[in-house]
């Protein structure tokens, strides 16, 4: 007697699940997806729900955005004009400043709306944290109050040509952090607000600033009268198109030496123009000239 029971005909069976789930796929007309397209239209769906529930939100925080960007630009403009009709300097932390009161309010507006935080929660978060960014940004803090300062009391104002530690050149702005100067090679100096504050610095004329030098000595039996026209003239000749046409060259006698009469060649450059190419010219002009004591002629007296 066989007592297994008798084995499914499974090649049968497959065939017809799979008849039948072709029939129901038919019937719905959906085709079977696998895993990476069903975690795609998961995502696509949660995305698509996401925008649906917070479209309001979205279009608030973008309105909001865009009228902050729009009046401060339009303040910036009126503030540029404004600034430029009175005495008040005209420099960019004035208009950042008021920028930033537009976008802190304009942050505070949606806050509530967008985001659901209370504005008094955050002032009050602010408050207790307020310590700890202090310290943090104290460099930032001084250099913000030191650059206002500076402007508000016109100690440095855009255009003034200042001499600290040693360089010289315009201011062209002042910022949050720093004061740019522009020195007359058309490098740009960065210094920080707080030391523009705390060090002292010299304010120069713009012929004060063009000026440069160049010493000789005039031999004691030359004419003082006629070698100081010649020397005006030769620097003035060789220096053409670097020297400032309403300050032209002048000749300073300073002593005497062992040597002859010591004297000083003064010139302005124009902006733009290096003091050492004007002196390079000058130099090279004069190499020669009979009037002056050369160096070789100093070192043989002093060999002798």
């Amino acid at each position: 007697m066989n007592l297994m029971p008798p084995l499914p005909d499974w090649p049968a069976t497959l065939a017809v699940g799979t008849f039948a789930t072709q029939v129901r796929t038919a019937e719905s007309g959906k085709v079977p997806m696998d895993r990476p397209e069903r975690a795609i239209s998961g995502f696509t769906d949660a995305v698509v729900g996401w925008f649906h529930q917070n479209f309001g939100k979205i279009i608030i925080l973008i309105i909001v955005a865009a009228c902050a960007t729009l009046i401060s630009r339009i303040v910036a403009a009126a503030m540029r004009r404004t600034l430029e009709r009175t005495n008040l300097p005209s420099a960019s932390i004035f208009i950042n400043i008021v920028r930033a009161l537009i976008w802190i309010f304009a942050a505070a507006t949606v806050l509530q709306p967008v985001f659901g935080i209370n504005p008094s929660t955050v002032v009050a978060a602010l408050g207790v944290s307020g310590l700890a960014l202090s310290f943090g940004l104290k460099d930032t803090i001084s250099n913000i109050v030191g650059g206002f300062g500076l402007m508000v009391s016109k100690v440095v104002q855009p255009g003034d040509i200042i001499t600290i530690q040693g360089t010289t050149g315009t201011v062209r702005d002042v910022t949050w952090r720093h004061t740019i100067v522009i020195d007359r090679a058309g490098n740009q100096l960065l210094i920080p607000n707080s030391i523009l504050n705390t060090t002292a610095l010299e304010k120069i004329t713009e012929a004060g600033e063009a000026a440069t030098t160049i010493p000789f000595t005039l031999r004691g039996d030359a004419d003082m009268a006629r070698s100081s026209r010649s020397i005006a003239m030769t620097v003035t000749q060789a220096t053409k198109g670097m020297s400032m046409s309403t300050n032209p060259p002048i000749v300073q006698f300073q002593g005497f030496t062992p040597y002859g009469v010591k004297g000083q060649v003064v010139m302005f450059a124009r902006p733009g123009v290096a003091a050492a190419d004007m002196q390079d010219a000058a130099t090279r002009a004069l190499a020669g000239q009979d009037y002056l004591v050369q160096e070789t002629e100093l070192e043989s007296d002093t060999a002798a």
